[in-house]
């Protein structure tokens, strides 16, 4: 594996899948897939201002980010998350977007894992 990815670490799903590749193929379908949902949920809760569906969000992105390595960004999701749950809200729209521009920019990285 080079080190071209900026946004994700193969390591971490290479560890768990144990040299399965079709386990690392699964994952990738099952993330970009998950990618789009995210984005798209967490903007439109952003915008609808319901923090408790965004912080749910955020913490199901956060899980999925992780195993990809994006531990900046799992990182980012969790505040996301707890920001929401402590009503701090002032900060979130400007951390979602970083969030998912940060999912976004992953996508073509997960891909090239197909």
């Amino acid at each position: 594996m080079d080190n071209t990815f900026q946004h994700i670490d193969p390591s971490q799903i290479e560890t768990l899948a144990g040299g399965d590749k079709e386990f690392i193929k699964e994952m990738a379908e099952i993330f970009l897939e998950q990618i789009e949902e995210f984005v798209t949920n967490m903007g439109s809760f952003l915008q609808e201002k319901n923090w408790e569906k965004l912080a749910r969000e955020a913490h199901t992105a956060k899980s999925s980010a992780m195993t990809f390595g994006m531990d900046d960004t799992g990182n980012l999701l969790k505040k996301i998350q707890l920001e929401c749950e402590a009503n701090n809200l002032d900060d979130v729209p400007g951390m979602v977007e970083d969030a998912i521009s940060q999912l976004q920019a992953a996508s073509p990285e997960v891909q090239e894992l197909l």
